[in-house]
């Protein structure tokens, strides 16, 4: 049942990354307008994720002590570590002409790595609990689609053709499966691994929500009815994860 579950969800995640031909025809401004109110939704369902499952269910799991709080600022660190290593950052806005295809080559192997540790990150939630897999999912589709879109938009400007940016940025989502698998397979043989999994997977989610979603839409430029709209979807994005809860 949990190996279902987790490489269903890992499938379903991974095939967001044919999501950004739909918004290929787009013009520049709409697009930026659409990508910054996804990017806020995922803020809230992020920070919401790790702040109403996940570390709730760490301390429950492994007592109010010094372990899981260290254990959240791991993920942090661990996530920061990987960002910094390849050089790469998630650019969800795409059409920037400074995108070459050097630049390119080196997203799609930040991606890969990335989606790879959604998969760990998934099947490790799932080994906890249905619920948590659940919404530890969910908090990733809110990341990924607009992670896909700018990904897409970076393939395709860096001189790729749409079918070969599709199937490259397809190629790199599946690696994702393969982070599932082995967290599958690994996890029944180490002790406590999923549930030491859950404050990391909350640490990097706190990363990955301040360090870079909230920056892009800091940047944005618009008056109070935009930020308005951004608040309004962080809130909604918390509020969903704080629906999500009934599942428990």
């Amino acid at each position: 049942m949990i190996w279902t579950w987790a490489l269903v969800s890992v499938v379903l995640v991974s095939l967001l990354s044919l999501v950004g031909i739909f918004f290929l025809a787009m013009d520049r401004a709409r697009l930026q307008r659409i990508l910054l109110v996804l990017v806020s939704f995922a803020v809230g369902g992020l920070a919401g994720d790790a702040f109403i499952h996940l570390i709730p269910e760490a301390f429950e799991e492994l007592g109010i002590t010094l372990f899981p709080s260290l254990l959240i600022i791991l993920g942090i660190i661990l996530f920061f570590a990987v960002e910094k290593l390849i050089r790469w950052r998630h650019c969800h806005l795409p059409f920037s002409e400074q995108h070459v295809h050097p630049v390119a080559v080196l997203n799609l192997a930040g991606d890969a790595v990335h989606n790879l540790i959604d998969g760990i990150i998934i099947a490790a939630s799932y080994e906890v609990s249905i619920p948590i897999g659940v919404t530890t999912t969910i908090a990733v589709v809110l990341h990924e689609i607009p992670q896909e879109i700018g990904d897409f938009g970076i393939l395709v400007h860096a001189g790729f053709t749409v079918r070969r940016a599709l199937l490259f940025n397809l190629a790199s989502a599946f690696v994702a499966i393969l982070g599932a698998v082995l967290a599958l397979l690994v996890g029944p043989h180490v002790e406590t691994f999923s549930l030491i999994m859950l404050p990391i997977t909350a640490g990097g989610f706190i990363y990955i929500a301040s360090s870079d979603l909230i920056p892009q839409i800091q940047e944005a430029c618009g008056g109070m009815g935009i930020t308005l709209v951004h608040f309004v979807a962080i809130l909604l994005g918390i509020s969903l994860m704080s629906l999500l809860t009934l599942l428990g």
